[in-house]
């Protein structure tokens, strides 16, 4: 159906049957009643909404297979510390981005994928997903029942799943991120999208930051409103800013992400203890 809303153009696709009421559906979208994700195709770029004021995925038409939102560029800036992981995990599907650039570009990578609504991976084709195959499975469930289940040795585990009011709650508790922490690999690494006000997440910080030991690292993507958050599990981690620095310069060259300036931001962010400030801030309120 074409797109209601006044500056979202396009056609509508809604997972409804063909005998729904185009104005109900109309309406409900409107006064944001409706409650499946929804796709606008504008002709250029496909996107995955949950509500007219959350939009969860971009993917370009032209080139379906490439990061288009800039934190989720930010969130493979993990590859600086781990540049060929062979074991990732994702809790979040949403329209499928970092899945499909990491299953297109990380060929050596085993990938699974957890996503808990089966409206959201009912979306899976509409964003050119590729199917299941050795390299990746999707599963539909709760990510912190299925990550309790996983075999421990995760190389990086990638966190991006929100509903209407924010970040899924059982992913954003201490016994949650002490599971994450006994899953990853000795040198494994833990990506958080952050997203919303601040005061949302800071609890979430702070508890990142007492399990693995302070050695965390945020940064802002102010073209999305959202920070990311690296959390690194090896022992005494000391990031050896030169030598990152130069990894950045390969890695954009190998997979077309500006990674010099994530690594800039990150040694910024980490110089001026940007999530110790966060985390503290919240402890004291």
């Amino acid at each position: 159906m074409p797109s209601p809303f006044e500056i979202e153009t396009g056609t509508v696709l809604l997972q409804e049957p063909a005998w729904a009421k185009a104005g109900e559906l109309r309406a409900s979208l409107l006064d944001e009643s409706y409650p499946k994700p929804f796709v606008i195709d504008d002709g250029k770029s496909r996107f995955l909404y949950f509500s007219v004021r959350l939009m969860q995925s971009q993917m370009s038409l032209s080139a379906p297979n490439d990061l288009v939102l800039r934190y989720t560029q930010k969130m493979m800036a993990f590859l600086l510390f781990h540049p060929r992981p062979r074991r990732l995990m994702l809790i979040g599907l949403g329209g499928g981005s970092l899945v499909k650039f990491c299953y297109h570009r990380l060929s050596g990578s085993q990938i699974t994928v957890v996503e808990i609504s089966p409206e959201v991976i009912a979306w899976r084709d509409a964003f050119l997903l590729p199917p299941d195959d050795a390299r990746l499975t999707v599963i539909e469930g709760d990510g912190a029942v299925l990550l309790s289940e996983a075999e421990k040795g995760i190389d990086a585990l990638l966190i991006d799943a929100f509903d209407r009011t924010g970040i899924a709650p059982a992913l954003a508790n201490r016994e949650f991120i002490e599971t994450a922490y006994g899953k990853l690999a000795g040198n494994g690494v833990l990506v958080i999208n952050l997203a919303g006000e601040k005061e949302s997440y800071a609890h979430l910080i702070a508890e990142v930051m007492t399990v693995f030991d302070d050695q965390v690292i945020v940064i802002s993507v102010p073209d999305d409103g959202n920070h990311v958050l690296y959390a690194f599990k090896e022992r005494w981690f000391e990031p050896r800013w030169r030598f990152l620095h130069n990894q950045a310069k390969e890695l954009r060259a190998r997979l077309g992400l500006d990674f010099p300036a994530f690594v800039q931001k990150m040694e910024r962010s980490s110089k001026l203890g940007l999530a110790r400030r966060e985390a503290l801030r919240w402890r004291r309120s």
